[in-house]
């Protein structure tokens, strides 16, 4: 059966996007921007869980679908909420089947598999957008826009504080193994790489189950500074970048900055790039980049560097 075409409605376009994944992101995430947003036609859920992925269709009156096969057939694009090692199982044939993909970060659980995904999407010309989470915020966006080039920066530095990883009886084995590089590293190189531009060398240090730390190297002889943790039992997540340069400081609270409206328009963008056949600014490419510099940080801490 071929994919159900792009809809319109009064004249606007309206991108069908299925939804691969029942866990708590693609419930607290996607499901409910997927069915906010004006531009989308949530057009169901697929999930690994049965009883899971069935519950969360039912909650936002859409259909469940039993196979991956079936979601594609009644969407144009997929949100893909599903954890890193299944990601490229997935997108890739999604992909290939001319399907525009939103990909969690980081995209792939290790190199080759972010490199398969990658690969894919290059041949297929595949439309594609990573969550990027912070980048979406109004906040994020002016501070790049506006406060970094207006401190000409030569340096900066970023934090982020979690207690996600503290309590080891919650979360996947897999995710707590990984633990916070894999999960807010790609959301905090991410934003240092784009206010003091691409990261072109690192060394990371410290305990990965504890506190670490990342120096990077930018294009252009620029530096900063990444601290993480996700083992610290705070009350709320912190997460903060700035920068400094001879225009002065200039800084931004990541946490505080996102919102409903981040996700909003996160899945606004992504609809906008399915109807324009063009990739999103932050793309596949941009989720390899980023996975590099993470997968050789993280080679760093294994080897003790």
């Amino acid at each position: 059966m071929a994919s159900r075409p792009t809809r319109f409605y009064s004249r606007t376009m309206v991108v069908a996007v299925g939804l691969a994944g029942a866990g708590r992101r693609a419930a607290e995430v996607y499901a409910r921007a997927l069915s906010s947003c004006d531009a989308v036609g949530f057009a169901g859920v697929w999930a690994r869980g049965v009883d899971r992925g069935r519950s969360l269709a039912e909650q936002h009156g859409v259909p469940f679908y039993a196979t991956f096969d079936e979601l594609l057939e009644h969407c144009d694009a997929v949100a893909f909420a599903l954890p890193p090692p299944a990601q490229p199982v997935y997108a890739v044939p999604a992909i290939r089947r001319g399907k525009a993909a939103l990909l969690e970060m980081p995209i792939g659980g290790d190199l080759a598999g972010a490199e398969e995904l990658d690969e894919a999407a290059t041949v297929a010309h595949a439309v594609t957008q990573v969550a990027l989470t912070w980048r979406y915020a109004a906040a994020v966006r002016a501070f790049l826009g506006g406060d970094v080039p207006q401190a000409r920066p030569f340096g900066g530095r970023g934090q982020v504080v979690s207690g996600a990883f503290a309590d080891t009886r919650t979360g996947s084995p897999s995710r707590h193994e990984r633990g916070v590089l894999m999960s807010r590293g790609p959301h905090l190189v991410d934003l240092l790489d784009a206010a003091l531009g691409p990261v072109a060398g690192e060394r990371a240090h410290g305990d990965p189950h504890g506190w670490l730390g990342l120096e990077l190297e930018h294009q252009g002889g620029r530096a900063s500074h990444a601290s993480m943790s996700g083992d610290v039992p705070v009350p709320s997540e912190r997460a903060s970048v700035e920068v400094y340069g001879p225009g002065g400081h200039a800084e931004v609270d990541c946490a505080a900055a996102v919102g409903a409206d981040t996700y909003l328009t996160m899945i606004q963008e992504f609809a906008e790039a399915v109807v324009r056949g063009n990739s999103h600014e932050l793309d596949v490419h941009r989720g390899m980049h980023l996975q590099r510099v993470l997968e050789a940080a993280e080679t760093d801490l294994l080897m003790g560097i």
